[in-house]
């Protein structure tokens, strides 16, 4: 850092207190948030954090001037932790941070209006964020990380603030993402019922009011734990809305909505097209599909075996073990095609010995009872039309429409 003089840090300091001053009393919210968003590393916050080292004394001219005394604790605190920051000390810096953003909330609440709502939607996002960077540092000196679910019950607080009526409630959704990303990161998600409750039930919230980037956000995420429910029906309905309603720069975002909706649409026997998967690098799912298509259960086996610690970080991996079933179906499927070509009347008729066989073709080696017990669950699943003859060994076919189709359903 080039040499900075005690009337430069004292110049610099002045400025940071006259811009929050003024954004205040002019209601200039996007100068407002400016001042909170450390994660921009902006020239500016690092030049005043510069000046907050050299000028030990940030707090006698918040105190000397009538204009930032009234700002006293939120000034106070928010210096403290941009200090902090910048010296590398992150648990000082949120412990700051986290006092200055609960003053903020309490003059938050007096002010009628939701001019500083941005400003609002900086800090919910920073508090998050420092809380990460202060929980790593915790457990690099190991001690216990705890500063996460800190900022989970400031921010309930802050849901708390916003969720009654009037035009301050358009920004608890905003909020709630933000809860979201810190439940999932502490594998608490049995903590999102709560505010999804009073998002969906609260008669204050109208959902189509909410900015459209904060729905494909909510929607993502709610589908997400409709997936880890295994709701699939409900998981398409809301990563669907994801899906279509992100923004088609954000191909980043595209991505990871992908991630859980290809799954749920292959639970629901739709398969995506090869150039989705290309575009937003989902090779993954390639060979999974090409394993729905072909019969193959040992492809299939083989892309969860290959791509098992994707799968299982992004929690999908259970979802897609269960397409096997409807493999097996593909597999039988084909099957009774070929017998149907060979021999028309005696195609509904399919012997488990065709079919270990062709299971061992694919080097899977199961035996006639194992087979037997494959059968009789794709008959109660509805994903085969026929019944079994324990006698003769036959699976007889339906028919009418042996192999049914899901239509968007989930099987069984």
């Amino acid at each position: 850092m080039a040499y900075l003089s005690m009337g430069e840090a004292h110049r610099r300091i002045t400025e940071y207190l006259n811009k929050f001053s003024d954004a205040v009393l002019y209601q200039d919210v996007t100068s407002l948030a400016r001042l909170f968003s450390f994660s921009s590393n902006s020239p500016s916050l690092l030049s005043v954090a510069d000046a907050l080292n050299v000028f030990q004394d940030a707090n006698r001219l918040i105190k000397q001037s009538d204009k930032f005394s009234q700002f006293g604790e939120i000034l106070a605190q928010l210096l403290r932790s941009l200090q902090s920051y910048r010296l590398g000390n992150l648990v000082d810096a949120y412990h700051a941070f986290e006092k200055f953003a609960n003053a903020f909330i309490q003059e938050f609440r007096n002010w009628e209006s939701a001019w500083a709502l941005e400003a609002l939607y900086v800090i919910a996002y920073e508090i998050r964020v420092l809380a990460e960077r202060a929980d790593r540092e915790l457990a690099s000196n190991g001690k216990s990380p705890e500063k996460l679910k800190g900022a989970g019950s400031f921010l309930m607080k802050v849901f708390g603030v916003l969720a009654g009526k009037g035009p301050k409630r358009v920004g608890a959704l905003y909020v709630t993402c933000q809860l979201f990303k810190i439940y999932f990161k502490l594998g608490t998600v049995h903590l999102c019922r709560s505010v999804i409750r009073s998002i969906e039930t609260a008669r204050i919230f109208d959902f189509e009011e909410f900015p459209r980037r904060d729905k494909v956000t909510y929607m993502y995420y709610t589908g997400r734990l409709e997936v880890f429910n295994e709701n699939f029906p409900a998981a398409d309905h809301k990563l669907s809305y994801a899906f279509a309603n992100c923004n088609p720069l954000r191909e980043e975002n595209i991505r990871m909505i992908l991630k859980y909706l290809i799954p749920v649409k292959l639970s629901l026997g739709i398969l995506p097209k090869a150039w989705i998967l290309e575009k937003y690098n989902l090779l993954e799912y390639s060979n999974v599909v090409q394993a729905l298509k072909r019969g193959d259960l040992r492809l299939l086996r083989h892309a969860l075996q290959e791509h098992e610690h994707q799968f299982l970080r992004s929690g999908v991996y259970l979802v897609l073990e269960k397409l096997e079933l409807q493999v097996y179906q593909r597999l039988l499927k084909k099957i009774y095609i070929i017998q149907k070509q060979k021999d028309p009347s005696k195609a509904h008729q399919l012997k488990l010995e065709v079919i270990v066989k062709a299971l061992k073709w694919l080097e899977i080696d199961m035996d006639l009872d194992e087979v037997e017990c494959i059968m009789t669950i794709l008959i109660y699943k509805n994903l085969l039309k026929g019944y079994f003859a324990h006698k003769s060994k036959v699976v007889v076919l339906s028919k009418q429409d042996p192999f049914p189709k899901l239509n968007g359903k989930p099987v069984g």
